[in-house]
């Protein structure tokens, strides 16, 4: 496998957790997405990923053309639940599956958007908004998003160690890059007892400690 990844985008990051937790070796494939105006303009990437994202898993012999390329960080996290089932990044009953589901996209769906590159970039060009305005613009939308993901932890019976029980699950896998992110544009989260728990119990692991963006070959 081939990782298209930028070491700190947090989509990279999920997927990064996710081939660790399952073991699986793959090349890391630098993306500068700021160098030269960004390299995921570049007509080769473009070629890869229409989207101009990362990242994209390249999966060689994946299918019947013997490569495919997957984009979107959650759909590629779901491919490799249903090709590399082992461990489970998903609970076995189609409810706590829904849960588990809903927790990552809370993350990926409804507040990383609102703070990715694109975005900042959009803030800071076209609307002319200063760093310290662009950044409150970030911490708000952060805020509100974890403050929800809070209540809905620490009110769950499901909530373990990790987001669902006592092992890392999708949603984890998407919690620790937001957390990260968070921190990059302090954020106070000194009000989220159950979202830092289960952080911390998360950094303890190798799986996830590997896939830091401090730990990757672009890291600068």
């Amino acid at each position: 496998m081939k990782l298209y990844s930028y070491f700190r985008s947090s989509a990279a990051f999920r997927v990064r957790i996710a081939l660790n937790l399952k073991g699986l070796d793959y090349d890391t494939i630098p993306v500068h997405l700021l160098r030269s105006g960004g390299e995921q303009h570049g007509e080769s990437y473009r070629a890869l990923n229409p989207e101009k994202l990362v990242p994209t898993l390249i999966d060689d012999g994946a299918d019947n053309d013997g490569q495919a390329a997957l984009a979107q960080s959650l759909a590629i996290i779901e491919y490799l639940e249903e090709t590399q089932p082992q461990p489970p990044l998903l609970p076995s009953s189609a409810v706590d599956r829904a849960h588990v589901r809903g927790l990552a996209l809370a993350i990926a769906c409804d507040i990383h958007p609102l703070n990715n590159l694109r975005v900042l970039r959009y803030l800071s060009r076209e609307l002319k908004l200063e760093e310290a305005a662009r950044n409150d613009w970030y911490r708000h939308w952060c805020m509100q998003g974890l403050t929800a993901l809070e209540a809905r932890l620490s009110g769950d019976h499901r909530t373990g160690q990790f987001c669902y029980g006592d092992a890392p699950s999708l949603a984890d896998c998407c919690l620790v890059p937001q957390i990260f992110n968070a921190r990059r544009v302090d954020c106070d989260l000194s009000g989220m007892p159950t979202v830092l728990r289960i952080f911390d119990a998360c950094m303890r692991l190798e799986a996830f400690e590997r896939a830091t963006p401090a730990q990757q070959p672009d890291a600068e």
